[in-house]
């Protein structure tokens, strides 16, 4: 699993789950995975 599907899976979700909540753009999206991929790291090394 590569992730190159977030983006889709994301929307397929929201449109099924929370058809009245906004969509983030894309760009959006992979932000938001990012910085909650760095989010949690503490440590220094």
């Amino acid at each position: 699993m590569s992730g190159d599907d977030a983006y889709e899976r994301y929307l397929r979700h929201q449109q099924q789950c929370h058809p009245d909540a906004p969509l983030l753009t894309r760009k959006a999206f992979f932000e938001d995975r990012e910085q909650q991929k760095w989010d949690h790291i503490k440590r220094c090394c």
